[in-house]
């Protein structure tokens, strides 16, 4: 059972890519969210775009963090999603939504300060910037879709080895998503009739995150952390590209 608006090839191409934006967010720790959104985008109506996809993602990241449990960094989790509560709590009571390329602004120029401006000596945030740090990025997530280079520029900030990365981005992700679901539940949106998609993608994401984090034991951290830099920069010059395209022909008018 499909929904009305999407054709059955469709939904086949979307459960392969859920598949293998998961197995590139479990090898390289980011950029299969913001991947598997942009293509979602084509096939999926707008208003069903950023719920159907959380839903998705909250599968995936889920998976992840189980696989990768032991490796988790439960105390700054925690304080991540303590403060990402509040984040959707703000932006459930909302009735506008914000411009689009404002925020593609403000998060990708936030990325690349995130990662290459200068660290502190201790190289993490204290737990009131951990709080913002989850406030402030679940609020964006419920109008933007997907914030994971957000989210992995700031575990990223905590210089964990690999699998400390993917383990505790994928828990504070999982967290994000859970709670961006329950928002748009409660603002009413129906999510009976993509289920059966939903589930079909997040069992191929489920594989996809198995091949992936078997990837992931053969990569060197030094690789690793240059992959992950590369990766979540041009995800955030894509979005300050967005942006541009937007405002640009305002100005010049």
């Amino acid at each position: 059972m499909l929904p009305p608006e999407l054709l059955p090839l469709d939904a086949a191409w979307l459960v392969l890519t859920a598949g293998v934006t998961s197995l590139m967010t479990a090898t390289l720790g980011i950029g299969g969210g913001v991947l598997l959104l942009v293509i979602m985008a084509q096939l999926v109506p707008i208003a069903a775009l950023i719920p159907v996809h959380g839903l998705v993602q909250l599968g995936s990241n889920a998976n992840r963090a189980i696989m990768t449990r032991q490796h988790i960094d439960w105390p700054l989790s925690r304080r991540f999603l303590i403060g990402a509560a509040v984040g959707a709590a703000l932006a459930s009571l909302l009735v506008i939504q914000l411009p689009l390329e404002l925020i593609q602004l403000a998060v990708g120029s936030f990325i690349l300060w995130m990662i290459w401006g200068p660290k502190p000596a201790a190289q993490s945030l204290s737990p009131l910037k951990t709080l913002l740090a989850g406030g402030v990025t679940t609020f964006f997530s419920m109008f933007v879709g997907a914030t994971g280079p957000l989210v992995a520029a700031f575990v990223h900030r905590h210089s964990h080895d690999k699998m400390q990365t993917v383990a505790t981005f994928a828990t504070t992700m999982t967290g994000q998503h859970l709670l961006k679901g329950v928002v748009f539940s409660v603002v009413g949106f129906s999510f009976a009739d993509w289920l059966p998609l939903i589930a079909a993608m997040i069992l191929s994401g489920m594989l996809g995150t198995w091949i992936g984090l078997n990837l992931l034991h053969r990569v060197s951290s030094v690789w690793f952390n240059r992959l992950f830099r590369l990766v979540v920069t041009l995800l955030a010059l894509r979005l300050l590209w967005q942006a541009g395209e937007t405002l640009l022909p305002r100005l010049l008018q």
